[in-house]
């Protein structure tokens, strides 16, 4: 039986690949600091990721692919190239930030220098910013090119954007599903609700790693839903999956960061991605998972709990107050259909 071990394996993506790989019949391991949410068929072993003495214990018994769910920047990549012979293959999830425009521009420095002005698609082959210890785009770029350029096994780097899936800790839907739940009639959309920022399903990427497993060099995927929806279009696919309705209301375009009606997809400028994975669900037909496990496990009272990565925000995500000023705004028109 081909065995797994994923390095972060209790968080979104970790529980993703789990259970892909366990339903093709490969032994799993998850390894990680904290136990996973209930018991199934994977084994989990309680790991300090920083910890090399640790790493080497995992595999020493060999293991034909490690997942690294939780891989930041050039130190964590020398600690899976040092696991020699004992790892089969390596995948590491990097991110779509890594990305930089013709003038250099990131997501990293978006708010000071302005939202960056990419191709549409952007592809697999697109400039990154330049490796470094300086931001997380930087660092995620220096594990990429460590792994790329000293691995002597398969390396498959996987780029995903807005993730979504059950179990995350920042979950862009709850925007949405917290306002309905809450039983707000209009919601108000930044950029008229246009924005185009490239979801990622967690299952895409589980897709992604399985796919990876036929090809024996190393690859840089984009990982994506195969549509990229605008804040408009998420919407209405989150409220025909809970079964409710609100107006959404188009606002004014403004200068980015936006005051009024900033979910975590508005951007001023489209970021969607090309990827050259096969067989890519749409959002629509990817997201009812994340739906359900919000609505059913994350308390509206103390989400924040629940959800500490987009409690993280430099701003109110539920000002409904600021909601209402952003409704009675000149040019704030109900968005069609």
């Amino acid at each position: 039986m081909p065995r797994i071990i994923i390095l972060g394996g209790t968080g979104q993506i970790g529980l993703a690949a789990a259970d892909r790989f366990s339903g093709e019949g490969w032994d799993v391991v998850l390894a990680s600091r904290t136990p996973p949410a209930g018991a199934d068929v994977w084994t989990h072993v309680l790991v300090d990721r920083e910890d090399p003495d640790a790493l080497n214990d995992l595999v020493s018994d060999g293991v034909e692919l490690i997942l690294d769910c939780v891989a930041f920047d050039e130190g964590h990549a020398d600690q899976l190239l040092q696991l020699g012979g004992s790892v089969g293959r390596i995948a590491v999830v990097s991110s779509a930030s890594v990305y930089a425009d013709a003038e250099g521009r990131t997501l990293d420095e978006a708010p000071e220098f302005g939202f960056p002005e990419f191709p549409v698609p952007i592809p697999e082959d697109h400039p990154t910013v330049a490796p470094g210890p300086e931001t997380y785009s930087t660092r995620k770029v220096a594990l990429e090119r460590r792994l790329l350029e000293r691995a002597e096994v398969p390396v498959t780097i996987l780029r995903p954007c807005a993730i979504h899936g059950p179990y995350s800790k920042h979950a862009r839907e709850w925007w949405f599903v917290k306002r309905l739940l809450d039983g707000r009639a209009r919601i108000p959309l930044a950029y008229g609700g246009r924005s185009r920022f490239q979801t990622t399903s967690t299952r895409a990427i589980a897709e992604a790693l399985v796919h990876a497993l036929g090809v024996e060099e190393h690859r840089i995927w984009n990982v994506t839903d195969a549509d990229a929806p605008d804040a408009a279009e998420i919407g209405r696919t989150i409220m025909r999956v809970m079964g409710q309705e609100a107006e959404l209301v188009g606002l004014p375009d403004a200068p980015f960061p936006p005051r009024y009606g900033a979910t975590p997809w508005s951007t001023e400028r489209p970021l969607v991605c090309a990827s050259s994975v096969p067989d890519l669900k749409s959002y629509a037909e990817s997201v009812p998972a994340a739906i359900a496990w919000l609505a059913g496990e994350v308390n509206p009272q103390d989400w924040e709990e629940a959800l500490p990565q987009l409690a993280k925000y430099p701003r109110d995500h539920f000002d409904y107050a600021l909601d209402d000023e952003a409704l009675a705004l000149p040019g704030a028109e109900p968005i069609g259909a």
